[in-house]
């Protein structure tokens, strides 16, 4: 299996997962309102778990391809069917949303509750989805503009789409990263600094994820708007390296394309 869980997990109906949401969330005021706002998320997660039965602490996620292996923790598993993300944080963040989001996809599970408890209140929002693997493994591939050098031995294009056609689209976008990187090489190849160059000087060096010397990877997840500016940005990226190309996917759930950004050529 591509995603085990280490867990007994079943899709709630909408109103027992609310029911149970406000059974755990009673729990998560009185520990809030008895401990303040300024312990470490694991001292909330323990002590939430405590006070109500059928709770799954760190609740193993494990996603696998070929020899790739990437585990993931859920702080609040409950009833095997809803799932808790905790936060001690300034505020709530897009960030921590696509993470809970992953984890739903990943479990194939439809509901999830974020929650802040460094804030004066308890911060708290649903996250939900009615995605299967099966939604998200029906994508076409479109690969005209795609030119991978024949001295790469790696075929990132095959590579890739066996591993969505596995684990779907729409998950952590440095989990796709992470295996591409693992199946380059690891990131001692593949991470490597480059120079930036201004108007004829070195003005310092980045770091950027390689498929050979001179050609870079980039995966997005970008609507119409979104993939014209990346491109714009992106050529202009190339233009101030040493970079001949970025190859570039990008994941929608209906469309992976694959696309080789080409750094243009000057007339001699």
């Amino acid at each position: 299996m591509p995603i085990h869980v280490d867990a007994e997990l079943r899709r709630m109906p909408r109103p027992e997962s609310s029911r149970i949401a406000y059974e755990v969330m009673t729990a998560v005021f009185e520990v809030h309102n008895e401990l303040g706002r300024f312990f470490d998320e694991d001292i909330y997660r323990d002590e939430i778990a405590r006070r109500r039965p059928g709770i799954w602490t760190e609740a193993l996620i494990e996603v696998t391809f070929r020899d790739f292996r990437k585990p993931y923790f859920m702080d609040l598993l409950i009833d095997g069917g809803l799932i808790f993300e905790l936060k001690t944080v300034e505020k709530l963040a897009p960030r921590h949303r696509s993470q809970l989001l992953n984890y739903l996809l990943l479990t194939e599970l439809t509901h999830g509750k974020l929650v802040n408890l460094r804030s004066e209140l308890v911060e708290h929002e649903f996250v939900n989805t009615t995605l299967t693997r099966q939604d998200r493994t029906a994508f076409t591939v479109l690969e005209a503009d795609w030119h991978q050098a024949a001295s790469n031995s790696l075929d990132i294009e095959s590579l890739l789409v066996e591993m969505l056609r596995d684990w779907g689209v729409g998950l952590d976008l440095h989990l796709y990263e992470e295996a591409l990187t693992h199946f380059l090489g690891g990131e001692e190849r593949v991470i490597k600094e480059i120079e930036i160059v201004v108007n004829g000087r070195v003005c310092g060096k980045q770091k950027v994820r390689l498929t050979s010397p001179d050609a870079a990877f980039k995966i997005t997840a970008l609507g119409a708007d979104g993939k014209i500016r990346f491109e714009d940005h992106a050529r202009r990226f190339l233009e101030h390296t040493p970079l001949r190309a970025i190859h570039w996917i990008n994941l929608t759930r209906e469309q992976v394309t694959f696309r080789t950004l080409e750094k243009e050529r000057t007339g001699t």
